[in-house]
C-alpha cells in the first residue's frame, strides 16, 4: 500500500479545508466552474471523475471470467452483499439516522439529500480500491480480479434501477434521463475504454507487465483528479460546513455503521461456509469499501454541485480508509480461524 492510499484519508482532509477556504475566498471564481455544465454535466467535474475511473477499469479483465466458477461460494457472498443487502441497509440506516434520529437538527430537504448521496454510495460496490485491501491480506488475486469484473458488469445493468427505487423509496424521485446517462457516462465508457486499452496494451503476447507499467504512469494524474474534486466540490460545499459544521459527523455516523455492519455479515457468512481466508478477506472487503467515484459523479449530476448528496458522498471518502484499514488489520488478525486449504478435501479446495 503506497504513501497516499494509507494516508488518503490525511489528503482528504487537506483538501476538504483547501476547498472551504477557497469558495470562501473566490466564490465567484467557482460560480463560473458551476455554469460550465451541458446536458446536467458538469464539465470540469467530468473530466476529473473520468481520470479517476478510466485508470482503474483497465484492471477489469474479462479473461478472468473464465475461472468464474472457481470459487463460488465467495463469489456468492460478493454479489448477494453487493446487490441483494448492502443497498438497502444503507437506505435503511441512512432515513433511520436523518428522518427519526437526527431530525430536530437537520432540515428535511437536506435530509432528503444526504439519504440520496448515501444511497448512491450504498449502490456502488468498490471497483479499485478493493485490490489494495486484497493486498493487505493476502488474498486470492484471481478472485478479486473476477470479483470485480462481475460487480462491474452487473453494475452496467442494475445500478441506474436500483438507484431509481431506493430513491423513490426516501420519497426522492430522479430523472431517469439524467440517471441513465451518468450510468453511460461514468461506467459503460470508461469500462469499454479500459477494457479496450487492456486488449491493446497485452496484445498477442499477453504481456501483463504492459497494464502494470501503464498504470503506474496514470496514478499521479489519478490522485491529482480526486484530490482536485474533493476541493473543486467541498468549495461549493463551504457555505453549508460553516452553518452546520457537525453535518458531516451527522453523515459520518451512518456510514461507518454501515461499513462495520456489512463486513460482519459477509465475513461471518464466509466463516459459516467454511471459505477459505484468502477469499473471505476481499470477498468482505469489497462490499465494505464504495465506488465513491462513481457515487460523486452521479451525485453532481442529479442534485448540483452545491447538493448534500454530494457532501455525503464525499464524507465517504473521507471514512473509508481509516475504517478499512481497520478491518484489514481484523481481518489479518482473525484468520487463523478459517479452515487451512491445504487440510479441506479435494472437493472443498477446488471450489471455496
Amino acid at each position: 500500500m503506497g504513501t497516499f492510499e494509507r494516508y488518503l484519508s490525511v489528503w482528504v482532509a487537506g483538501a476538504i479545508a483547501t476547498g472551504v477556504a477557497l469558495g470562501a475566498l473566490f466564490p465567484g471564481a467557482f460560480e463560473v466552474l458551476a455554469q460550465l455544465e451541458v446536458a446536467n454535466v458538469n464539465l470540469v467535474v467530468a473530466i476529473l471523475i473520468w481520470v479517476m475511473i478510466y485508470p482503474m477499469m483497465i484492471n477489469v479483465d474479462l479473461a478472468s471470467l473464465r475461472h468464474i466458477g472457481d470459487r463460488p461460494k465467495g463469489l456468492a457472498i460478493t454479489i448477494a452483499v453487493n446487490w441483494l443487502i448492502k443497498p438497502f441497509t444503507m437506505t435503511a440506516l441512512a432515513m433511520l439516522f436523518f428522518e427519526v434520529v437526527f431530525r430536530d437538527w437537520v432540515d428535511p430537504a437536506d435530509a432528503n439529500e444526504y439519504i440520496a448521496g448515501m444511497i448512491l454510495l450504498g449502490a456502488a460496490p468498490c471497483t479499485a480500491m478493493v485490490f489494495v485491501w486484497s493486498q493487505l491480506t493476502r488474498g486470492d488475486a484471481t478472485y478479486t480480479l473476477v470479483q470485480v469484473s462481475i460487480n462491474d458488469i452487473i453494475m452496467v445493468l442494475v445500478f441506474a434501477p436500483l438507484v431509481a427505487w431506493l430513491l423513490g423509496i426516501a420519497d426522492v424521485i430522479v430523472p431517469w434521463s439524467i440517471l441513465l446517462m451518468s450510468v453511460l457516462l461514468y461506467v459503460v465508457v470508461p469500462l469499454a475504454a479500459g477494457i479496450g486499452t487492456r486488449f491493446a496494451l497485452i496484445g498477442k503476447e499477453g504481456d501483463e507487465s504492459r497494464i502494470n507499467a501503464f498504470s503506474a504512469r496514470l496514478k499521479p494524474y489519478t490522485i491529482v483528479g480526486l484530490l482536485a474534486t474533493v476541493v473543486l466540490l467541498f468549495a461549493f460545499q463551504g457555505s453549508r460546513i460553516l452553518e452546520q459544521p457537525l453535518v458531516i459527523l451527522m453523515i459520518a455516523i451512518p456510514l461507518v455503521i454501515q461499513s462495520y455492519g456489512i463486513f460482519a455479515i459477509a465475513y461471518g457468512w464466509a466463516w459459516a461456509w467454511r471459505v477459505p481466508f484468502a477469499v473471505a478477506a476481499p470477498a468482505a472487503l469489497i462490499g465494505t469499501s464504495n465506488f465513491f467515484e462513481l457515487a460523486v459523479a452521479v451525485s453532481v449530476s442529479l442534485f448540483g454541485l452545491e447538493s448534500g448528496a454530494v457532501l455525503a458522498t464525499v464524507v465517504g471518502v473521507l471514512v473509508e480508509v481509516p475504517v478499512m484499514l481497520s478491518l484489514v488489520a481484523f481481518a489479518n488478525r482473525t484468520q487463523i480461524h478459517f479452515p487451512d486449504p491445504s487440510a479441506l478435501n479435494p472437493l472443498e479446495t477446488n471450489r471455496p
